[in-house]
């Protein structure tokens, strides 16, 4: 058998990393179709109208019409010889039935899976294969929290998907500009079932949202539909992966050392996926949560008042030890605020010194010789 020339070499590695550009492109697809259904899939279970997949014998003569049409030439030869192509005809096919446009959708998707395989043509392999955490913080970093992000967590295939995520990044793949454009799509799925099921098309905010407005959740990526009865579901909202969510549990554990019961009663309020939240973005920004939560130890003001209300008051004071900065002077926690002597010493409500008549028994609480009123000038007046 002849040596091949250096032609004809190179001409196969031409061709070898062609079709490697090709198949990894068919993974891109992979990716958003997955990230569609499961946004579908999410819809049409909050409404109890979930639907099962077409028969896969018609919905591939169906799809394969759709993706001739609108997805390039090697790209769609590709996808339809692959062995999973029944299943994703049927994902197509259930995309359509629920409402979701063919004709608007796979142009897009076709610009993000030609762009993935010239970017693989483009770029030299490289080994980065990591665990499905990272792509979960990618995923938050990269997508907005929603119902696309909640459906793509929850979904019996995320660990697929993260797979999928990992092979691309290893071939030079952009993952992140592949997420922020499924995530445009997989808005327009959720849109697009929510139409076709009769349900609003932008959620409503609930009520566990707007009772977080404030302190808790400043500074943080907090879904309208937050659902803080349902702990998985909520963390899920929140993109905190079980691993994360230990995690923190230990270390509120460990910054309170000999009260466990107390750490416990933190970890179990209704609100600490927002307490976990905040300690992941401090994290993610380089600060040290430890070093925050070590205050509670320090400052257990939060000790005082009825036992029946000391998880909230934890809750308070766990998000206000995370919200100050380290280093600063030491301030007491808001828990322990006195909002009578806060409202006197108000500019908004009142003057800066109370006026005590002459005789007269004082009617507010003793305070510090350092705080005393001085005295009033006769006939003075105040404005």
């Amino acid at each position: 058998m002849a040596t091949p020339t250096p032609e004809e070499q190179a001409g196969e590695a031409f061709a070898a990393a062609a079709a490697e550009a090709v198949q990894t492109s068919v993974m891109a697809f992979r990716l958003v179709m997955a990230i569609a259904d499961a946004v579908r899939r999410q819809q049409q279970k909050k409404a109890g109208k979930e639907e099962e997949l077409p028969p896969a014998e018609k919905a591939s003569t169906e799809a394969s019409e759709e993706v001739k049409k609108f997805l390039p030439p090697d790209i769609s030869a590709a996808l339809m010889d692959g062995a999973d192509w029944p299943q994703l005809a049927q994902q197509l096919m259930a995309l359509r039935n629920a409402g979701v446009d063919l004709e608007a959708m796979l142009p897009r998707v076709g610009e993000i899976t030609a762009t993935v395989r010239d970017a693989v043509t483009a770029n030299a392999e490289r080994v980065a294969r990591e665990g499905t955490d990272t792509w979960a913080k990618m995923l938050r970093e990269t997508m907005p929290a929603g119902p696309v992000r909640e459906a793509i967590l929850s979904s019996p295939a995320w660990p697929d998907m993260a797979a999928t995520m990992a092979k691309l990044d290893e071939r030079g793949v952009d993952v992140r500009a592949i997420l922020a454009s499924a995530h445009e799509e997989g808005v327009g799925v959720d849109q697009a079932v929510a139409k076709v099921l009769a349900a609003a098309e932008v959620p409503t905010t609930s009520r566990d949202a707007m009772l977080s407005y404030g302190p808790l959740t400043t500074g943080l990526d907090i879904p309208k539909d937050l659902d803080l009865s349902d702990r998985e579901r909520a963390l899920r909202q929140l993109a905190i992966t079980p691993q994360e969510n230990q995690k923190y549990t230990r270390m509120v554990r460990e910054a309170m050392p000999g009260m466990e019961r107390e750490a416990d009663l933190l970890v179990a309020s209704k609100q600490w996926p927002l307490i976990a939240t905040r300690m992941e973005r401090m994290e993610r920004d380089g600060k040290p949560v430890a070093e925050h939560l070590a205050r509670l130890s320090k400052d257990t003001s939060w000790q005082e008042g009825p036992k029946t209300q000391m998880g909230g008051r934890l809750v308070q004071a766990a998000n206000d030890a995370l919200r100050k900065g380290i280093g600063g002077p030491a301030t007491e926690s808001r828990v322990k605020v006195n909002t009578t002597a806060a409202r006197s010493q108000s500019p908004s409500v009142g003057p800066t010194k109370a006026t005590v008549s002459k005789g007269a028994a004082p009617t507010q609480p003793a305070v510090a010789p350092h705080r005393e009123a001085g005295p009033v000038a006769k006939g003075g007046k105040i404005r």
